[in-house]
């Protein structure tokens, strides 16, 4: 069986789903093919549940602490079967949701395994889709007129060290535990090494995090990287950077798992725990979709693409996570629309870096946008910071959450806004005010005429401005 469509996408996540919104709004007959659920590995395996644990965890240490708010809570006691049914229970809430508007956008969904063909009896040129269906003996054959690649990523595995789901975890795995370890190892401080290093810690695990880099969070503006340091430190996770895990020397127990590294001074050291964590990064998901049928070339094991995402096959597009770069959820979304908008001849602006919000949601959480002070030094850019603390801030003595800043840098020369760096309870909801001072080009002269309610957390975005010139009122 063979159907015609103005575009199908290889992949159901938040780029490829939200890209087939946009397509259908504008009158494209759109199909996606998924191979698991749409929404993907944010909704399924990703940015939703993690997030749902997470919040779990604080919840927990919270109780934990509520004396200080004038409440006594006895006896508390966590049941993970719970937080996970919680957790379960929201990604299907959603995943129920998106499934709603694939119906209501008229979206064809094929369920199934999607490969690229070459040119062939059904078109010219390469793009036909060869759908393997599970629940049918014949593939689908898809004939587009455009074609968008959305297949994402993978958890990265750490050579000599596979994980086995039992001792040695990625990610995924991390979600479906039926039980909490008593102690774990995380080889990579990254922004997911963090989180879940938070994560563990809060719920009562034992945690070591172990980071190659000379710091955790190394993408990370330094003053940041150096308070979470501190703040999961002092709340008793063991940190080591500067440290390479010797993968081969692994041993592995019934009960347990020995890990090796060995510090930049050359000390060795021996890490035991009941579980190990690798959080190293994500892996391209460009094998056996069809790739090598077309002209398109992977380099560094990613797609390579164009300014608007076309391949080099230019009626092919690619985005998210499959061509590397920001691999985050809303980075997916935004190529998604922008492919569309130049699928329909509408000339869109390319895509930013600098004004995409970065998030980490541990406790503290961090958040941040545009260069880092070690960026901006780097490119040779004269510039002027500041730094408001939280502490200063009524609202966050109200919350009972008063550890952190907001670090603002300027351009000297042109008071542009050059990167904004927050760490602190509830800086993930208040970076997108400096998200959308980057996409408005706002000097920081302009920013702080801003108007910021009174008690809020985002009276410190407005104090740090003003602090660039040395006219803070709270400091």
């Amino acid at each position: 069986m063979a159907e015609e469509y103005d575009l199908v996408i290889l992949g159901a996540g938040t780029g490829g789903y939200v890209a087939a919104i946009k397509a259908a709004q504008a009158g494209l007959k759109t199909a996606i093919v998924e191979k698991d659920k749409v929404g993907g590995t944010c909704l399924h395996k990703g940015c939703i549940p993690s997030k749902s644990l997470l919040k779990s965890a604080e919840m927990f240490q919270a109780i934990q602490h509520s004396e200080s708010y004038g409440i006594t809570a006895d006896n508390v006691t966590l049941a993970f079967d719970k937080v996970q049914k919680r957790k379960n229970d929201i990604v299907d809430k959603l995943h129920r949701g998106v499934q709603h508007l694939m119906q209501k956008g008229k979206i064809d969904v094929f369920d199934g395994y999607g490969r690229i063909l070459g040119p062939s009896i059904f078109s010219p040129s390469a793009g036909t889709i060869s759908v393997e269906r599970t629940d049918k003996e014949e593939n689908t054959m898809l004939i587009p007129k455009q074609v968008i690649i959305a297949t994402g990523s993978r958890p990265a595995e750490l050579e000599g060290l596979p994980s086995d789901g039992n001792r040695i975890l990625h990610s995924e795995h991390v979600l479906e535990l039926k039980k909490l370890p008593a102690s774990i190892v995380i080889i990579g401080g990254g922004v997911i090494g963090v989180e879940w290093a938070s994560m563990f810690n809060d719920f009562g695990t034992e945690v070591t995090l172990i980071e190659y880099a000379e710091r955790i969070l190394p993408g990370e503006d330094g003053d940041v990287s150096k308070a979470m340091q501190k703040a999961l430190e002092n709340k008793g996770v063991k940190i080591l950077t500067g440290t390479k895990v010797k993968a081969d020397e692994t041993e592995m127990l019934e009960e347990q798992v020995t890990i090796h590294a060995v510090d930049n001074s050359g000390n060795d050291q021996a890490f035991e725990a009941e579980q190990v964590l690798v959080s190293i990064g994500r892996k391209a998901n460009v094998e056996d979709i069809g790739l090598s049928n077309t002209d398109i070339e992977i380099k560094n094991g990613v797609i390579e693409v164009n300014g608007m995402y076309q391949t080099k096959e230019s009626h092919i597009y690619a985005i998210g996570d499959v061509i590397g770069g920001l691999q985050l959820a809303h980075v997916a979304s935004k190529e998604g629309a922008i492919a569309v908008d130049h699928i329909l001849g509408r000339d869109p602006l390319p895509l930013d870096n600098q004004t995409v919000p970065r998030c980490i949601y541990s406790s503290p959480e961090a958040s941040s946008i545009g260069m880092s002070q070690e960026e901006a030094d780097k490119k040779g850019l004269r510039v002027k910071t500041s730094s408001f603390p939280f502490q200063a801030i009524g609202k966050a003595l109200v919350n009972g959450n008063t550890e952190g800043f907001v670090k603002i840098i300027i351009d000297e020369e042109t008071d542009d806004l050059v990167g904004v760096h927050m760490i602190g309870s509830g800086v993930t909801e208040l970076i997108s005010e400096a998200a959308m001072a980057k996409i408005l080009d706002a000097s920081h002269l302009e920013i702080k005429e801003t108007i910021h309610p009174h008690p809020s957390l985002s009276e410190s975005f407005g104090e740090a401005v003003l602090a660039v010139d040395g006219l803070a009122v709270h400091s």
